[in-house]
């Protein structure tokens, strides 16, 4: 019993010592101020923090958050219209989807939608 339980403790020592050396040996020896600064979507957190920012990238983010809040919605939609009331349902749905395809249009319209320019 002695013997298993001074094994163990050998083996548990000795795997403490391997986990420290390979701390210390995978450690990277360099600090580069570059890599050790915060990445900042692409821009220089050091440099001047009112650089002009491309407001079609805003918009084609809240476009796409629009789309993914309209699958939330749509989504159950579709699983409910067997248990609901067919007349409030297809009403329902069809003014949802209705105000979302005029959204579009409006959207299209406004050249917001033009990936380049």
């Amino acid at each position: 019993m002695n013997l298993m339980m001074y094994s163990s403790y050998t083996i548990m020592v000795l795997m403490f010592i391997m986990l420290l050396m390979m701390k210390t040996l995978s450690k990277k020896s360099m600090n580069d101020t570059q890599k050790s600064s915060p990445f900042e979507c692409g821009f220089n957190p050091m440099s001047y923090s009112r650089i002009p920012f491309s407001i079609h990238f805003f918009l084609i983010a809240v476009i796409f958050l629009i789309f993914d809040i309209e699958i939330i919605m749509i989504m159950p939609m579709i699983l409910t219209m067997k248990s609901a009331m067919t007349i409030k349902w297809m009403i329902t749905s069809w003014l949802f989807l209705m105000i979302l395809i005029l959204g579009l249009y409006h959207e299209w319209n406004s050249g917001i939608m033009k990936w380049t320019s």
